[in-house]
């Protein structure tokens, strides 16, 4: 792995209840670009997904959305982008995937979780070494590694399974956590 280049965010259709969950997508859309990596997303315009693409790309940053034909009425279509379609969840999950050098999970629903998830399943299978972390506001992701915690504790999971993961509340600490982790992992 030659460092990070791309970075996929997982994250909600939805702003969310608390106005400091669009803030913290705005800045991590800003910070990548900053960074000269291309933003990938899951291709909506709407909710935090639509924060982090439109201020990844007003601040000079490619973006590509990722986003199954059936969605496109539902959720939009930024201007200004890179947009691909596939056609079923399955293959927009492949293709978040294939398309990152890392990944972000930021505050989001079930199906922000399930992309999570099964990111995380594949590497603890050893289908990809690809960085992750997740962004919390307001601890968003602090239930979550409980229940991770909980699994190892279980006998569940190894404890090397928390080095999959980091836990961050800036999206610096979150970019660095990836750069960071990829070059352990090269």
């Amino acid at each position: 792995m030659p460092g990070i280049t791309s970075v996929t965010v997982y994250c909600g259709s939805a702003p969310g209840s608390d106005p400091s969950y669009i803030k913290l997508a705005e800045k991590l859309g800003k910070a990548i670009a900053a960074r000269g990596w291309r933003t990938v997303y899951g291709g909506g315009d709407v909710g935090l997904m639509g924060a982090v693409a439109t201020n990844a790309r007003d601040a000079g940053g490619k973006v590509l959305g990722v986003m199954p034909h059936f969605l496109r009425d539902l959720e939009g279509v930024l201007d200004g982008i890179e947009n691909r379609y596939t056609d079923n969840m399955h293959q927009r999950k492949q293709t978040l995937l294939d398309e990152a050098d890392g990944l972000i999970v930021l505050p989001g629903g079930i199906g922000t979780l399930e992309e999570a998830v099964e990111t995380l399943s594949w590497a603890k299978l050893s289908l990809h070494r690809k960085p992750m972390a997740f962004l919390s506001e307001n601890d968003y992701w602090a239930p979550f590694f409980k229940l991770v915690d909980h699994m190892i504790d279980g006998g569940f999971l190894p404890a090397s399974f928390r080095q999959l993961m980091a836990d961050t509340s800036t999206p610096e600490a979150a970019l660095d956590a990836l750069h960071q982790r990829a070059i352990i992992l090269d």
